[in-house]
């Protein structure tokens, strides 16, 4: 639907100079990272947050670009990590990073909750743009920031000749089964021999996808709306005041804890103990189940993730048990 694109650049993108033909409604942001994957040759050099959502790995796996898995270190030969760490504010340094012809980036991360600030993603598009690199930036918990962090990359001068942007509705709006969300490809995206990315998007997407159905995309448009919208902030309200709750019942035990004021994900670390080990625990004397930091990269090891996704009286009584375990 034209409508639905317009809408999105309008309520999204307003002030960035996206229109709606650069936009491209999906059945969501995972599904548009695997159809991304298509736009790249076989020698074409990846990078990813360390930790980060794993389908920006598998993808690349499935793609045939990441090599040979190696044990020792938990990571694949051609696969560039951007090390996030918290005493860098889970921020790559880049004046150290390998050079990596797509960067995978999420702000809010998922899974450690952070935000990356204005200046960051500044240092990001330099970066991108000094190394002839795209930005693929997935801004599906931008409803949950907070404070100044910018909600698009679109928000940094230059981007648009560096980077492409997936979202969802699924984390904002609750349509993670109806299944819906959204690519921007700028015009201003070229290949280094000029020709423009979003001509080959949108020859895949023709190719490949039959289109999200009308149901989910009017169920878009009516979320859009000023009254939908309303409604939704609401219940992102809802479940950031869950985060916080969370937050709150693992610094209490003297834990050090990340994330929950962007994101609806808290990122707990456990020093010196396997995030399996953690995850395993947790499951089996409380009935509380976490993710394993590790799932997500091994720099995620010795954390796990916590959702907010919840009702209210389930967040209590999971806090009430935790209190009990530790």
């Amino acid at each position: 639907m034209g409508e639905l694109r317009r809408a999105i650049a309008e309520k999204f993108y307003n002030n960035m100079g996206i229109e709606g033909d650069e936009v491209f409604v999906s059945d969501g942001a995972q599904c548009d990272i695997s159809r991304l994957q298509m736009l790249l040759g076989s020698n074409v050099t990846v990078a990813v947050q360390d930790p980060s959502f794993p389908a920006y790995i598998d993808s690349t796996v499935i793609a045939g670009r990441a090599g040979r898995f190696q044990k020792e270190t938990g990571k694949y030969k051609n696969i560039v990590y951007l090390n996030c760490r918290p005493e860098k504010n889970f921020f790559p340094d880049l004046s150290t990073a390998s050079r990596a012809d797509i960067i995978f980036f999420c702000s809010p991360n998922n899974p450690t909750g952070n935000a990356a600030s204005q200046q960051q993603l500044k240092q990001l598009v330099e970066f991108a743009k000094a190394n002839g690199s795209i930005i693929v930036y997935d801004s599906s918990y931008a409803a949950y920031i907070s404070d100044d962090s910018p909600r698009s990359i679109y928000e940094i001068p230059g981007a648009r000749e560096v980077a492409i942007e997936v979202s969802s509705f699924s984390k904002f709006a609750g349509f993670t089964g109806v299944r819906l969300g959204w690519t921007v490809v700028p015009d201003e995206l070229l290949y280094a021999n000029g020709f423009p990315v979003i001509k080959d998007y949108n020859r895949i997407v023709c190719t490949c996808f039959n289109g999200a159905s009308n149901i989910a995309q009017a169920g878009g448009l009516a979320c859009l709306s000023a009254e939908g919208y309303q409604a939704i902030t609401t219940v992102v309200d809802y479940y950031k005041e869950n985060a916080k709750i969370i937050v709150d019942t693992f610094r209490s035990l003297g834990l050090k804890v990340y994330g929950g004021k962007n994101a609806p994900y808290i990122w707990v670390h456990f020093p010196g103990l396997s995030s399996w080990d953690v995850f395993n625990e947790i499951l089996e004397k409380t009935d509380i189940v976490t993710i394993p930091g590790k799932g997500f990269g091994p720099g995620g090891e010795e954390y796990i993730r916590v959702g907010a996704f919840a009702h209210r009286e389930s967040i209590l009584e999971a806090s009430k048990r935790l209190k009990t375990l530790f």
